[in-house]
């Protein structure tokens, strides 16, 4: 039972406000000594080595630089301006047009708190201003920043596919549909709601003296570049042309490039992407090895063969563990990051998924769907904390926590839609 009253003791100290990496190290090393002795540790060094070395894993600064780039190049913005020009004549037309700058946001940066962060700043005022409902308003913002969780190039896939034992690329291909199709069930919602309250999602009044074939071509300019971005780094994926990492590589190149054709490039602008990019990749990897430390002291007490025997006993065999497991995941998503879940929670379900003969490619994506709405649960929902940092004083909490209802519903539908018909997605 010493493997599970650390776990326990472990979600306790993170919920309490204890810095993650240090949480696993030190009750990895309390309860390891405790159980083992100092020997117990004497693989520790190898495991660290391992992990600095697995270039699977170097996907993620590079992915996390080139997100940072583009967000400091004015590209939310401009796709924004663009894009609600294109789709403000349609009730519901600002809240449409967010989700569509949200998913490309998704597949070009993947950085939730920039997309969320600049979708608040730019698009909520203006849904405002036409008398949108606050609550729409809030949750359409929070729903699209976190699409770059499902939405390839993504770090939780690639943190899972390093977990998993399953190749990034494959990942990347496996999230495509459910990623368009979590965009589709965001926009039917948003018309949906449009329809019912049609004084609350009015549509936006056309630009003076600009014609509609204005209008494309506007949107076409601002859309063409970072759609070019993604096709080139997730191209060179499917196409079998590159390794996620070199991809990743290629992607920060284009990142640059990008800068310049907007003309914002600085030595300064490079500076302080690089700069953040350490401080991300550092949080990772702290992470990751204070979770090797925990996972290891976890193993030799013997708590992976006690929740092993347990999920074995489930009800229901295979669908019982994935239902459970889905259920748990959701649950600690309420409390817990993401970086915790991947690296504490999966290799504990991994090896009792295979067991079962459990499709690890679809396995993961179900996981990583679950994930997403980590950033959407109160009260400790990423997405939740940035638009109220950024959002006009009328917004509250309250209007926050509302609007992010329905769409937390629709992200668990379209989980349960690949639970209930993997088929439908390839799988």
């Amino acid at each position: 039972m010493i493997g599970i009253i650390m776990f326990v003791v472990a979600l306790f100290a993170l919920l309490i406000g204890f810095p993650v990496a240090f949480t696993f190290g030190g009750i990895a090393l309390l309860f390891g000594v405790w159980a083992e002795g100092l020997d117990i540790f004497a693989f520790m060094p190898f495991r660290i080595m391992s992990i600095m070395q697995n270039t699977v894993l170097m996907a993620v600064p590079l992915f996390v630089f080139m997100g940072l780039v583009l967000q400091k190049t004015r590209l939310a913005e401009q796709l924004l301006e663009a894009m609600a020009r294109l789709f403000g004549g349609v009730r519901g037309g600002l809240a449409i047009s967010t989700v569509l700058v949200g998913s490309l946001l998704a597949a070009s940066t993947g950085v939730v708190g920039a997309s969320v962060v600049a979708m608040g700043l730019i698009s909520l005022p203006v849904m405002l201003k036409y008398q949108y409902d606050k609550g729409l308003a809030c949750g359409t913002i929070c729903a699209s920043g976190t699409l770059g969780q499902i939405i390839p190039p993504s770090i939780v896939l690639i943190l899972l596919g390093d977990v998993l034992g399953i190749p990034v690329g494959d990942l990347f291909q496996a999230a495509v549909w459910p990623g368009l199709m979590l965009v589709g069930a965001y926009i039917l919602y948003i018309l949906y709601f449009a329809f019912r309250h049609p004084e609350a999602a009015q549509a936006m009044e056309p630009v003076e003296g600009q014609s509609r074939k204005e209008e494309i071509i506007e949107a076409l300019k601002a859309v063409i570049p970072p759609l070019a971005l993604i096709i080139v780094v997730l191209g060179s994926i499917f196409a079998g042309i590159a390794t996620p990492t070199e991809s990743a590589a290629l992607g920060g190149i284009g990142a640059i490039l990008l800068s310049l054709i907007y003309r914002q490039f600085s030595w300064k602008l490079l500076y302080d992407s690089a700069f953040e990019t350490v401080k991300v990749t550092a949080m990772v990897f702290g992470i990751l090895l204070g979770a090797t430390a925990f996972s290891m002291a976890f193993t030799y007490t013997g708590g992976d063969y006690l929740v092993e025997e347990w999920m074995l006993a489930l009800p229901g065999e295979k669908w019982g563990f994935l239902i459970i497991t889905m259920l748990v995941i959701l649950l600690l998503g309420f409390f817990i990051d993401f970086v915790e879940i991947c690296f504490i929670i999966v290799p504990i379900l991994a090896p009792v998924a295979e067991l079962m003969g459990i499709n690890m490619t679809w396995f993961a994506i179900l996981i990583a769907m679950n994930l997403q709405s980590s950033f959407l649960t109160p009260p400790f929902g990423f997405s939740l904390f940035y638009l109220k940092g950024c959002a006009p004083d009328g917004i509250t909490t309250r209007d926050i926590y509302r609007g992010v209802m329905p769409f937390i519903f629709i992200q668990v539908a379209v989980l349960a839609s690949i639970l209930l018909l993997p088929e439908l997605y390839g799988f």
